[in-house]
């Protein structure tokens, strides 16, 4: 595993992190409004 680090020497891709979080939280984003769209229309037509 020690010969497999990046080109940098630190084993870390920040670039690559920081791309991978980035559409991590667009995910929740869009996830957190479409489960509050969903419970809004539930407790519309439904209560």
């Amino acid at each position: 595993m020690a010969g497999q680090q990046q080109a940098n020497g630190s084993g870390f891709d920040a670039a690559g992190h920081q791309r991978g979080w980035e559409g991590f939280t667009v995910f929740m984003k869009w996830g957190v409004i479409s489960v509050v769209v969903l419970l809004l229309l539930m407790a519309l037509f439904l209560l």
